[in-house]
């Protein structure tokens, strides 16, 4: 990786204040929830440059007492470079709610990541996602953008060791729809964990998430969550 470029840490300067008072409304009512989230990822080369991930996410909540949600992700991409790939994708999102039928959504998306370089050990990623989503219970198509910078800090020497791991993630809504969706700031997740090395390439992430999203009636939701994740690098 390219040593982190001094631009980029002045334009996180600037953009982490803002995110920060955008992502804590003044005087709102914060409602809590316990969750486990489980993915499980499997990607690697289809041909030449040509790449392509698929995963699956279940998650339990409500006090880590059911399924509320489950997710369907495939993705085809490209590798511009070493650092840089961009990528095409789908997911199928189902909510499945109490005494009623499941809610279903549908998303496009475009993504792009970005090995972005170091600062001494520690590694910077940045991944960028766009999303157009429809959903079963409503009409027209919400719009929403996603910005994740992820940080690893190798915890041993060589490749294959165990790292601890901390990443942000902001959603901002760029158009809401007649079933819903925002427009402006929707939610923050932040992680803290270790990476762990399997056979090959593959890893297990392992750690604490926090979810805070904004919600109707200047309230604001908060889910603590229990969250495993398994790489499998083809």
């Amino acid at each position: 990786m390219r040593t982190f470029a001094p631009a980029f840490v002045r334009l996180s300067a600037a953009f982490l204040p803002s995110l920060l008072i955008i992502a804590a409304p003044a005087q709102a009512q914060t409602t809590h929830d316990e969750g486990a989230w489980i993915n499980a990822t499997v990607m690697g080369p289809v041909d030449g440059r040509v790449v392509f991930f698929a995963e699956v996410q279940p998650r339990i909540n409500d006090g880590v007492s059911r399924l509320t949600q489950l997710l369907l992700r495939p993705a085809i991409g490209y590798a511009v470079s070493d650092d840089l790939t961009i990528y095409q994708g789908y997911a199928r999102v189902i909510d499945a709610v109490e005494n009623g039928s499941d809610l279903r959504e549908d998303r496009l998306f475009q993504q792009v990541t970005w090995n972005v370089g170091k600062i001494g050990k520690l590694e910077v990623q940045s991944r960028t996602r766009l999303e157009e989503r429809w959903r079963s219970d409503g009409d027209g198509m919400s719009l929403r953008v996603r910005q994740m910078m992820r940080f690893e800090y190798p915890l041993a020497a060589g490749k294959r060791r165990v790292a601890a791991l901390a990443s942000s993630e902001a959603f901002v809504g760029l158009k809401s729809a007649q079933w819903g969706g925002v427009e402006g700031f929707d939610q923050l997740r932040t992680f803290a964990g270790v990476e762990i090395p399997l056979p090959g390439t593959s890893t297990l992430e392992a750690g604490y998430l926090n979810q805070t999203r904004d919600a109707p009636g200047q309230r604001v939701n908060m889910v603590p969550v229990a969250s495993l994740t398994l790489f499998v690098r083809l």
